[in-house]
């Protein structure tokens, strides 16, 4: 079995952020949320990371990335690009947004080689997270069907104070594994009242304690397959319907594999608490939480020292 790799996916635009949220660093010593990650993953037994970007990152990434996660990992960049369409597509005029999570992650199908995780440069997942997902993939193997597997957070664990987040809510089976998956793009607490909204008028209640996806997956070979072998139906709809804003989301490509019995996703639960900078505002707060970390001896005042 080939060792795991880490596929991180940077190439966001951080617009509700107002810029490049995952350079902007959270540490004592100048750390970004992702190296917290790179920390916790080299701890479980992760060696190598592929980072997926924007080209134009490039050059202030790998002064950011290689000469301090570089010291423990293989690190390594493959870039997220409108023009990486199959062949007969092209990118509709005016488009600038990305084609989405599931674009993002086949962005790094020359480079995967082995299982791999799928997370997001901008939210902090903690160690249990990574533990769980190394042991999961250090023996996984595809059999009668993909066997996959996600971290699943409390949602109540996942929220800002300071607006609305995406993510993507979970129904389990009685044996841990993933039925479905619904991405929620608004979900926030209003009066106590955790909630999601499609229409900014209706509000439905999602009840705490239910599990969501925070873009932390475990996958084998088979997903860049699959990925690559989908993405020209969902631009057939896309281009038709929303040609300017459509994404073709990762959880979505799960949803329908589920669905046509081709995989399984066995949910590894967490109960460490999200921490990220979807808004400005949250800064402060991570900043705090991450140093409190530090304080109790959870990671080294230096992460890279």
């Amino acid at each position: 079995m080939k060792e795991p790799i880490l596929v991180v996916m940077a190439a966001g635009m951080g617009s509700r952020y107002g810029g490049l949220k995952q350079m902007d660093p959270v540490g004592s010593n100048g750390e970004l949320i992702i190296d917290f990650s790179l920390y916790d993953a080299w701890k479980a037994g992760f060696r190598k990371v592929i980072f997926i970007i924007k080209r134009e990152m490039e050059e202030e990434f790998r002064a950011m990335i290689e000469p301090k996660a570089g010291k423990k990992l293989d690190v390594s960049f493959a870039f997220q690009e409108l023009t990486d369409l199959p062949q007969g597509y092209n990118v509709p005029q005016n488009r600038i947004k990305p084609w989405g999570t599931g674009h993002a992650v086949l962005a790094a199908r020359k480079e995967v080689d082995a299982p791999f995780a799928v997370i997001n440069a901008d939210d902090y997942y903690g160690a249990q997270a990574f533990q769980s997902m190394y042991d999961f993939l250090r023996n996984v193997q595809d059999d009668d069907k993909y066997r996959y597997c996600m971290v699943g957070y409390l949602v109540e664990n996942t929220l800002t104070e300071n607006g609305h987040v995406a993510r993507g809510i979970c129904q389990a089976d009685n044996q841990g594994y993933l039925q479905d998956i619904t991405e929620r793009t608004k979900i926030q607490r209003n009066n106590g009242v955790i909630q999601y909204t499609e229409d900014d008028q209706d509000w439905i209640d999602i009840a705490e304690g239910t599990l969501v996806s925070m873009n932390l997956w475990g996958f084998t070979l088979s997903m860049m397959k699959e990925l690559e072998n989908r993405f020209p139906a969902f631009l057939e709809t896309a281009l038709k319907n929303n040609p300017l804003k459509g994404e073709y989301f990762l959880p979505f490509v799960v949803d329908e594999l589920i669905e046509e019995g081709k995989a399984t996703v066995k949910v590894l639960k967490s109960s460490d608490k999200w921490q990220g900078v979807t808004y400005k505002e949250d800064k402060q707060n991570v900043v705090l939480a991450l140093q409190l970390l530090k304080d109790k001896g959870v990671y080294p005042q230096d992460l890279w020292e």
